[in-house]
């Protein structure tokens, strides 16, 4: 009876390995726009088969600003006014993906989809 257990167990394996389960892979960024990953030397995948979280896309905001205001003198107020502008230069939140970057990728199952799950670092 033992012997059935087994046998079954390793039908059941097989089959899920014959179904192209959830691979990883590694991979190097070749190309941010449009966005190429090479995979292993083996093969390159284009933007149409990748799939980025938000957290590997440049981010960045505008922090510039003009004050206007009003001069209180002892003649009284004066026409409104504005400040110069300020904070000119966006700030970057996340740098986001760049060319030569390793990353880690999980092909969906199946699929011919790949999620790149992160950067990684010191690879």
């Amino acid at each position: 009876m033992m012997n059935m257990i087994q046998i079954i167990k390793k039908a059941a394996l097989d089959a899920v390995e014959q179904s192209s389960p959830v691979n990883i892979a590694y991979g190097t960024i070749e190309s941010i726009n449009p966005l190429e990953v090479s995979v292993n030397q083996k093969f390159t995948l284009t933007e149409d088969f990748l799939i980025v979280p938000e957290r590997l896309i440049r981010y960045e905001v505008s922090l510039e600003h003009i004050h206007k205001f009003t001069d209180i003198t002892p003649a009284g107020p004066q026409p409104e006014s504005y400040t110069e502008k300020a904070l000119e230069d966006k700030l970057v939140i996340r740098e986001g993906l760049q060319v030569g970057d390793k990353v880690l990728l999980l092909r969906e199952q199946g699929g011919q989809k790949y999620l790149i799950i992160d950067r990684l670092v010191g690879a």
